[in-house]
């Protein structure tokens, strides 16, 4: 019976060098790039769509509406006429837009699911509450944050 000589390492055969390095703790990692988990896209898609839906209804269903302006220009002491004085001084001064950018450059540095879903809410705010110069150049950054590896825990 022959046995077969050990074949050359340069060949198409399982060798040392064709195998996945060894977890010692001396070998370099190759870091992963910034991805969701299932579990973890379906709740930032949640949460991004509500917090979408919600600025929407601000917007168009309180903002805009000059019957609900008139009434809380005039006194009306109620829970919708605080959103609209809190809302409209939160978008005057620009701080959905300003927000939106420190977590999505936050999150660029040093990706992470809070600080992408903080990032996410604040630019849908931005963009439907009129700071959208500012809230869609956090959304690019956004999308920057899935070609930046994760740092690797220490």
């Amino acid at each position: 019976m022959a046995t077969m000589p050990d074949a050359a390492p340069d060949s198409n055969h399982d060798s040392a060098s064709n195998r996945a390095p060894s977890s010692s703790p001396d070998a370099p990692t190759q870091p992963r790039p910034f991805r969701l988990s299932a579990a973890a896209l379906n709740w930032v898609i949640a949460i991004g769509f509500l917090s979408l839906g919600y600025a929407m209804y601000l917007r168009y269903l309180v903002i805009q509406q000059s019957s609900i302006g008139l009434a809380c220009d005039t006194g009306l002491n109620t829970w919708l006429c605080f959103s609209r004085t809190l809302v409209s001084a939160l978008f005057n001064n620009e701080v959905f837009g300003w927000v939106a950018v420190g977590a999505a450059l936050l999150a660029l540095i040093r990706p992470s699911l809070p600080l992408f879903t903080i990032g996410l809410v604040a630019s849908a705010f931005g963009i439907v509450l009129y700071n959208a110069a500012l809230s869609g150049f956090a959304a690019a950054l956004l999308i920057l944050c899935f070609a930046r590896p994760v740092a690797a825990p220490e």
